[in-house]
């Protein structure tokens, strides 16, 4: 009994693993350590602040994965998806029922740090708190979810990039600077290019359901080009920080360039839906890599 439950329980621990997507995760992280990397060059740090931005962070992205997955399955059945690892309604590994609950506790978690990280930063990031929760139940849930009219990227760009990174550096420093929103584009560029490849994979399941992305409306070559765009767009922004009076450390961020030229190179060589997701497992590290050394970039900057 001890072994059958044993087993039941890794069983369900690896679903639950799969079901946060955690190469995803970067996408949370990265844009907190950016913006608090930051904030290190004006004040000093409030550390149990930082650690309730970035784990308050993860909740609302694993929040929003676990709402893609339960909505996604409730308007199509996931009979014409292809068969990912995250698909874990689809492969049975979890019902409906806790995927819903998984929701729940996330969010609830996510609204909770809200709340004390505004007791202590004031009003504007309640604000923002509720606004992103928000907006994460609506791209994927609600009766037209947004991310299925068009405007995913858009809002992947905005709220994972800027409203990310300035509310981190917010959260520290009780004010924003054109720096802050500076910094922020690099990261909200390759996060968007990762939702772009995740579009261009399901085109064609997509339109069946009825969904609308830009992969749709521009087409399988164009999308390309904007994939490799939004990774050039990136480190060119960085390549201007680092001659900017923010100083060279930023250049730091430049270090993943051979990882963002393979992106590129996959993006044009590769169109089955098999290389297509791994294309979005190398965006994601590219996504963290280079986000973790801007971050680093910038702590060399501010000693």
């Amino acid at each position: 009994m001890v072994n059958i439950n044993r087993t039941q329980f890794l069983a369900k621990l690896h679903a639950w693993f799969w079901g946060i997507r955690p190469f995803s995760l970067s996408a949370s992280i990265a844009p907190i350590l950016v913006g608090t990397s930051l904030a290190t060059t004006v004040t000093t740090i409030n550390l149990p602040l930082f650690f309730l931005c970035i784990t308050g962070s993860i909740a609302i992205q694993i929040g929003t994965n676990l709402t893609d997955e339960y909505a996604d399955h409730r308007s199509t059945g996931g009979s014409d998806k292809f068969l990912a690892p995250h698909k874990v309604i689809q492969r049975g590994l979890l019902s409906e029922r806790n995927v819903l609950n998984g929701m729940i506790v996330v969010f609830a978690y996510g609204i909770i740090t809200g709340l004390i990280i505004t007791y202590y930063a004031g009003f504007p990031i309640l604000l923002i708190g509720l606004v992103s929760v928000l907006v994460a139940y609506l791209y994927a849930g609600g009766p037209k979810p947004l991310g299925h009219i068009g405007l995913g990227e858009i809002i992947v760009f905005i709220f994972m990039g800027p409203v990310m990174v300035m509310s981190a550096y917010f959260v520290q420093v009780q004010s924003i600077s054109v720096h802050s929103f500076l910094v922020s584009i690099p990261v909200g560029c390759i996060v968007t290019a990762i939702l772009h490849c995740n579009n261009m994979r399901d085109v064609d399941e997509d339109s069946k359901a009825g969904k609308i992305s830009i992969a749709i409306l521009l087409g399988s070559n164009f999308s390309k080009f904007v994939y490799s765009m939004l990774i050039v767009t990136a480190y060119l922004v960085i390549g201007a920080l680092a001659l900017s009076e923010l100083g060279y450390w930023i250049s730091l961020g430049l270090v993943t360039i051979p990882i963002g030229i393979q992106s590129i190179v996959n993006v044009f060589r590769d169109n089955d839906k098999a290389s297509m997701n791994k294309l979005m497992v190398i965006s994601a590290k590219l996504h963290a890599w280079t986000g973790y050394a801007l971050s680093l970039g910038i702590l060399l900057t501010g000693l």
